[in-house]
């Protein structure tokens, strides 16, 4: 079953596919099919997840998954959150966001930056599905002082995960998919699927 994923991100399409084509399903990137990004403005990770799916959904006419995740850091209320993509602003690269959240960590000591990845997964059968399946999974880990790894993406070279004397971005593909947060929510999602597909 050929699936629309509502990313432009060739990282997430690969943690995703790795996990779900045993399930028969083939995930296709909405850049691939002409799809735009739709604007995030919900003001939770649900909502956002919602929108994406529905969103791709309507313009390719096939299933769609969408995911909103992001960094929740302690000390800082909760933020990035559901703007860790845009946390420097619209457009901001991943180098951007993370000289953000280091600066706005200034001064706050190794034991104060707990944090974690929260991922919420939305999977609809079409723009106006009623009872979309949707799952959530999250990571518990600090904030680092220094970016320490050159794989993953997004804040990975600076969160430490729980239990681990090293950053996201120094774990093989593998090892991140059975730990993150959104490998978790995927694992929720297949759980969840049942006879959907």
């Amino acid at each position: 079953m050929r699936v629309v994923l509502a990313t432009a991100n060739p990282g997430k399409q690969r943690e995703f596919a790795t996990l779900l084509a045993p399930r028969g399903i083939e995930l296709v990137l909405q850049s691939e099919l002409g799809i735009d990004s739709i604007e995030e403005t919900g003001n939770t990770f649900e909502d956002n997840a919602l929108l994406k799916a529905q969103h791709a959904a309507e313009r390719s006419g096939l299933p769609a998954l969408a995911d909103d995740s992001g960094l929740e850091v302690d000390a800082l209320g909760g933020r990035p959150g559901v703007w860790s993509a845009r946390y420097a602003g619209v457009g901001a690269t991943d180098e951007q966001n993370n000289l953000r959240l280091i600066a706005d960590l200034n001064g706050v000591p190794e034991d104060q930056r707990t944090a974690r990845y929260r991922c919420v997964l939305a999977l609809v059968r079409g723009p106006s599905d009623r009872t979309p399946i949707l799952a959530q999974g999250s990571w518990e880990g600090r904030i680092g002082f220094e970016p320490v790894g050159n794989g993953g993406f997004g804040y990975d070279p600076y969160f430490i995960p729980a239990g681990l004397n090293c950053t996201a971005a120094e774990l093989s593909p593998a090892r991140k998919n059975a730990l993150s947060h959104r490998g978790a929510a995927l694992r929720d999602l297949i759980a969840r699927l049942g006879s959907w597909t």
